[in-house]
């Protein structure tokens, strides 16, 4: 690890580290405490892949749509107003919406060939920010200040790694740059985040496999055609396969660094709250 003991962390000049675990356990919450502190910049992910990566894809899906409206057309094709994205930390609505889900159109769905595009283009987009980490790591220290940072991550970073292989180059990479930590949910987490994507689903970003997986035997179960499938009810029940299918990923990946909980962060108050948690984290049972 980045960090050779806990006391090697609490006497850090520089402190970094890198959250990951399922989206609703913690991780943005955590890294504004940290950023509220003053003393910690915080990177986000979600917010580099909307504002770098995904930006101009995601205005043009917009526009597009803007553009089937008559009115909205017309004022487009004048230049007479324009469309952007209001991506924040806290609301990554636009990447959401862009990324979309599969079924009838009728119902707000991607026919399934664009929307394993759209997944392929996001799988890009999250490898190449997860990548910048230690430039904007470096950058927040020589252009700001900042003595410590927080690298906050989207759900899908087990997706694109292989946690098992010591050399896998973008763990490697993040481990040498990055203390890595794992918000780690029970079953009651799970339940909530269950009920919470229940009401109000959204999408998510999948392994290939995994998502060729699911679709065939959606489709298979309820003797649907592509065309009939109601983009809601298909990723809420891939939803809870979902996060069976990535639990263990992050357990592999919780190997290369520490565990706290959603528990610990709701305990936490400051900004030396969390360094002491790590620090006993770290610590030889």
């Amino acid at each position: 690890m980045l960090y050779s003991s806990a006391q090697d962390w609490r006497t850090a000049q520089h402190r970094k580290v890198l959250v990951f675990g399922m989206s609703g356990l913690g991780k943005t919450h955590l890294s504004g405490l940290l950023r509220g502190s003053g003393e910690w910049f915080h990177y986000s992910i979600d917010y580099r892949i909307g504002t770098r990566y995904l930006g101009e894809a995601i205005v043009d899906n917009a526009k597009a749509e803007a553009m089937k409206v008559p009115f909205l057309r017309d004022l487009l094709l004048s230049d007479s107003i324009y469309i952007a994205s209001n991506i924040t930390f806290e609301n990554l609505s636009p990447v959401a919406t862009w990324l979309g889900k599969p079924g009838d159109v009728a119902r707000g769905g991607l026919a399934m060939a664009e929307y394993a595009r759209r997944q392929g283009a996001f799988r890009d987009a999250e490898i190449a920010a997860l990548k910048d980490t230690a430039h904007f790591a470096d950058r927040a220290q020589a252009l700001y200040g900042y003595d410590h940072f927080i690298c906050d991550t989207g759900g899908s970073i087990c997706e694109w790694v292989n946690p098992e292989d010591p050399d896998d180059p973008l763990l490697k990479a993040l481990s040498e740059e990055c203390l890595l930590v794992w918000i780690k949910g029970d079953a009651q987490h799970t339940q909530e985040l269950v009920r919470r994507f229940d009401k109000a689903p959204k999408p998510m970003a999948y392994q290939p496999a995994f998502l060729a997986r699911v679709w065939g035997e959606y489709l298979n179960r309820n003797n649907l055609q592509e065309s009939d499938v109601d983009p809601d009810d298909f990723i809420r029940w891939t939803y809870a396969q979902a996060l069976a299918h990535r639990q263990p990923r992050y357990e592999a990946m919780a190997k290369w660094g520490v565990t706290i909980t959603p528990d610990d962060i709701g305990a936490l108050r400051c900004e030396a709250d969390f360094v002491e948690l790590i620090a006993q984290r770290m610590s030889p049972n």
